[in-house]
């Protein structure tokens, strides 16, 4: 089921973990919402990988598969030790998940992350980023837990003004409240928002995790993202197609390197908030779709050319941040994080990883 370049990528993620880290999870449950999603899918499939070697007891996938039911997830259903349920945070009880009550590690992903799938359900993302975050809170607030990880964004900065770029920590952000990135960027904002003050209350474990532009195995081609685009016109032998004038710039974190940052949050074991990506290089969506077209060529041998277009979305780049490159020093020094997978050798990985994957590992 596993590909050779996800079990190379999963190895990583495993060898970057302190052994320390790893011993935390020694009979432990986890429970996931969003699991069918992209950074749910490697999360899971690294659960799966190496239940044996972290001695965890269960793991609870819950997603409402309103984006689609991938055949992964049913296959992992095979594994007694993997509990997959059609499950809505917004509305659904934990009550009637018994397995719920064992739960010490939680993650809550259960969030639409792509910007074009998020402007078309973006009541459904607000309830999903605070409803379903309190639903968690109540039900575990007085449970003896380990950690609880809540995904928050990079997003939540907004176009960050140019002096604070690249963006610690402590920026506050340049967010509109009403414009179409709104209901996901201000959703999370007041979901950090609800982590300190439940941290605060009831001495809860939460860690707050702000992704910087993650891409690699999970992600899946019709995601509607600048790094899936790219690689499903590789697959396809199509142009590249930017919808840009391409200079927007970002640094891009390959999933392997970002999943093992998540991870160090969730078992750091007290309230706190990290950046989590890559520092450099940041590069334009330009460069980013001459990397796909150089990787395509030796991976796929890969013939089509970049070009520009225009969406047919009209609020495709609106609000759509200029700059987005973390600090990481706080990662750094803190959990001992250190991404090393540049974007490059990311590409390449992620692209190879797409020709070893049958068509419904890609699309659902």
């Amino acid at each position: 089921m596993l590909t050779e370049q996800l079990k190379q990528d999963l190895d990583h993620t495993f060898r970057c973990l302190s052994k320390n880290e790893k011993e935390r999870l020694s009979g432990g449950t986890v429970l996931i919402t969003g699991s069918a999603g992209f950074i749910g899918y490697y999360f899971t499939h690294f659960f799966y990988q190496f239940k044996e070697e972290l001695k965890i007891k269960k793991v609870i996938c819950l997603d409402n598969f309103m984006l689609g039911e991938p055949k992964w997830l049913r296959e992992i259903a095979a594994d007694q030790d993997f509990i997959i349920k059609k499950f809505d945070i917004i509305k659904d009880r934990l009550e009637d998940i018994p397995e719920a009550n064992e739960a010490n590690y939680i993650i809550h992903m259960a969030s639409i992350a792509s910007p074009t799938f998020y402007r078309l359900h973006p009541i459904e993302t607000i309830d999903a980023n605070i409803w379903g975050l309190r639903r968690l809170f109540d039900f575990y607030k007085d449970k003896d837990i380990a950690g609880f990880l809540f995904f928050s964004s990079s997003e939540l900065y907004g176009d960050p003004v140019p002096e604070a770029v690249p963006t610690s920590e402590e920026y506050n952000g340049n967010v509109s409240a009403t414009g179409p990135r709104a209901c996901y960027d201000e959703s999370k904002r007041f979901g950090e928002t609800m982590c300190r003050l439940f941290a605060q209350e009831y001495k809860m474990p939460i860690g707050v995790v702000r992704p910087f532009n993650n891409y690699g195995p999970g992600m899946k081609l019709n995601d509607k993202r600048v790094p899936a685009d790219f690689a499903k016109n590789v697959r396809e032998g199509k142009d590249i197609v930017i919808l840009s004038n391409g200079a927007p710039s970002r640094t891009f974190c390959y999933i392997a390197d970002s999943v093992t940052g998540y991870l160090k949050i969730l078992l750091h074991g007290k309230y706190d908030y990290f950046n989590i990506g890559i520092d450099k290089p940041e590069i334009s969506v330009a460069e980013l779709a001459r990397i796909y077209k150089e990787a395509g060529r030796a991976i796929f041998g890969y013939e089509g050319e970049v070009r520009y277009a225009v969406s047919e979305d009209a609020e495709y780049l609106t609000n759509n941040p200029q700059r987005r490159c973390p600090v990481i020093e706080k990662a750094r020094n803190i959990l001992s994080y250190e991404p090393s997978i540049y974007v490059e050798e990311g590409v390449k990985r992620f692209l190879r990883f797409i020709k070893e994957s049958p068509e419904e590992n890609l699309i659902w």
